[in-house]
């Protein structure tokens, strides 16, 4: 897509926020604990831990603030050249592009069993780059052993740096170390202006794609086996003059049994990028229809208080028409979301879909003024006969919105008790439909006037 530009994530926009000194690569073999540091440097646990080797895929950015020093860490999979799985070369790949994208890289090494034949390798391949490295020698929980750390001086890339990205030894002398040989670059991160966008859906329906697609390159790991994006990923687009950030996520598993140790962590991950997402892109695989758990991933989005885009992916080989899918979709969603078709593979759509975000996105922001709630809310009072109970019956008496983004009303009331459930969801999607709020989560507080 030739007219977007792709940004590293936390650098568009010109919003007020602290400026950013540089980016930090974090790489290594695989478990040598990157994610664990990524989360004692960052104070925050937004990267998914796991005894098992390979749990990180894609690279994640974060931002890690020290000693009034903001900057960029990007973790990422562990690279082993050996590794014939499905994922091996993708990783590798992964790492080398955070390599090329940063102006310091940590090389972390488990310095409790020594340099091994995958640490070598990568080394060779960091001495390649020419990018400034720090050798972090994790994993002595003891500072007893920082003397073990001696041996990685045969790497060729410098004095190793001892450390417990577990218990935090050395991470506080190791932030000073990075922060002084960061290039301080101005940048800034996003502002409340951008667009955050949450692409969910269940396993294997082409998340990752449709985020490639429109970024024009391999930004996350595609595959056709279910579960390949472990954790949730944003990326920062700028499109004429408009910010948003992708961010790809796990798929989400209808059945909790089938959610356990790795599938856990990252759905929380996923959950998580909901709550803090504008509008979320409900992707549903066209090629094999719309089926129960399309219909739970769309929930999950309501819940978070995010605005709802369903998307039919795959459009390029299924045999489901939008005019058969939007009626259905419109009846089963609450949020009474706007449906587009694309393809991940031909382009279709992107653009549309990237104009339908800013739309809906738009509403999610908008504010009705208290005279229009009010005027609609006399035709509601005349349209249908609210429920009475023991001769008294409910008045809509006025009303006006407390906040947006989303939307939300308070709208006074004769008696509170009065309302009932039925009554309250044909007020929702009246009040949707008058105010042009398809798509959007409509939260109505019904309030007994004093």
């Amino acid at each position: 897509m030739s007219d977007l530009l792709e940004t590293d994530a936390g650098t568009a926009g010109d919003a007020a926020g602290p400026e950013i000194a540089g980016t930090v690569a974090i790489v290594g073999f695989p478990n040598v604990g990157k994610s664990t540091l990524v989360n004692r440097l960052t104070q925050t646990r937004a990267a998914v831990v796991h005894e098992t080797p390979g749990v990180t895929r894609d690279r994640k950015e974060l931002l890690c603030e020290w000693a009034g020093t903001t900057f960029r860490v990007i973790d990422t999979g562990g690279v082993d050249r050996a590794d014939s799985g499905p994922f091996g070369e993708q990783i590798a790949s992964q790492a080398r592009i955070a390599i090329e994208e940063a102006d310091l890289v940590l090389f972390v090494v488990d310095a409790s069993v020594g340099v091994t034949p995958g640490d070598e390798e990568l080394a060779e391949l960091l001495r390649r780059s020419r990018r400034p490295v720090i050798v972090v020698a994790n994993k002595l929980d003891d500072p007893r052993r920082d003397a073990d750390a001696l041996e990685l001086h045969r790497l060729g890339l410098g004095d190793p740096f001892p450390i417990s990205a577990l218990h935090g030894h050395g991470t506080g002398d190791l932030l000073d170390l990075v922060v002084s040989r960061l290039p301080g670059t101005g940048q800034r991160p996003v502002g409340e202006e951008a667009v955050r966008v949450a692409i969910l859906g269940r396993p294997n329906v082409g998340k990752s794609s449709l985020v490639n697609a429109l970024l024009g390159r391999e930004r996350v790991i595609v595959s056709e086996v279910p579960g390949t994006t472990r954790d949730s990923i944003d990326t920062v687009l700028e499109r004429d003059g408009a910010t948003f950030v992708l961010v790809d996520t796990a798929g989400l598993r209808r059945k909790r049994k089938q959610r356990q140790g790795i599938e856990y962590f990252s759905e929380l991950r996923t959950l998580e990028a909901a709550e803090r997402a504008d509008v979320a892109l409900v992707l549903v695989d066209a090629s094999e229809g719309i089926v129960e758990q399309d219909l739970t991933v769309a929930d999950v989005a309501r819940k978070a208080g995010c605005a709802t885009i369903v998307v039919l992916a795959k459009w390029d080989v299924s045999r489901l028409r939008i005019e058969e899918a939007r009626p259905e979709l419109e009846r089963r969603i609450r949020q009474r979301p706007p449906v587009i078709a694309v393809s991940a593979h031909t382009g279709r759509g992107l653009e549309r879909l990237l104009d339908l975000v800013q739309d809906v996105f738009a509403r999610y922001t908008s504010r009705v003024s208290t005279a229009e709630l009010n005027r609609a809310l006399r035709e509601l009072r005349e349209a249908r006969q609210p429920p009475g109970r023991r001769g008294r019956r409910l008045n809509l008496l006025y009303g006006t919105q407390v906040s947006s983004r989303p939307p939300r009303f308070r709208l006074f009331v004769n008696d509170r008790s009065l309302v009932t459930r039925d009554y309250a969801f044909w007020v929702e999607n009246e009040l949707r439909r008058r105010f042009h709020l398809e798509g959007v989560p409509v939260s109505i507080d019904f309030v007994t006037s004093a």
